[in-house]
């Protein structure tokens, strides 16, 4: 066998501009606004299912309460989550470059090949386009 083919990781990277700022903190605030949302509608939906079981059994009330108080806790805790990351937004310098995730490629591997050197490939954007490839 002379070659081989593998999936190597290729890490997308990001300038920061103004427009990418924009973008990052509407999306987030976009999430605090579903998560708001999710939180009103697990109280309503509390409010209804005690009610509901307050008629049947007393004794099963706190069992769902504690497990709505769940539920709301998770969205409480992945909003301010969300908060946080809006501040970090924020404060990110102009110019630098932040990781906005990982795609795949497809590489032929041939023996004296140096694999390091294939296998750290990146792509850095700006404003959605391609600026460079690194590896």
């Amino acid at each position: 066998m002379e070659s081989i083919t593998l999936k190597c990781p290729v890490t997308i990277k990001a300038k920061v501009t103004e427009e990418l700022k924009q973008h990052l903190a509407a999306e987030i605030q976009e999430n605090i606004k579903k998560a708001d949302l999710e939180l009103q509608q697990i109280e309503f939906h509390a409010k209804r299912i005690m009610a509901e079981q307050a008629k049947q059994d007393a004794q099963g009330l706190i069992a769902i309460r504690q497990q709505v108080d769940a539920e709301k806790q998770k969205r409480i805790e992945f909003k301010n989550h969300l908060l946080d990351k809006l501040k970090e937004t924020a404060q990110l310098e102009l110019g630098s470059e932040i990781v906005q995730g990982t795609l795949e490629r497809i590489v032929e591997v041939k023996i004296g090949d140096d694999l390091p050197k294939l296998m750290n490939t990146e792509i850095l954007l700006e404003d959605g386009k391609v600026l460079a490839f690194r590896n």
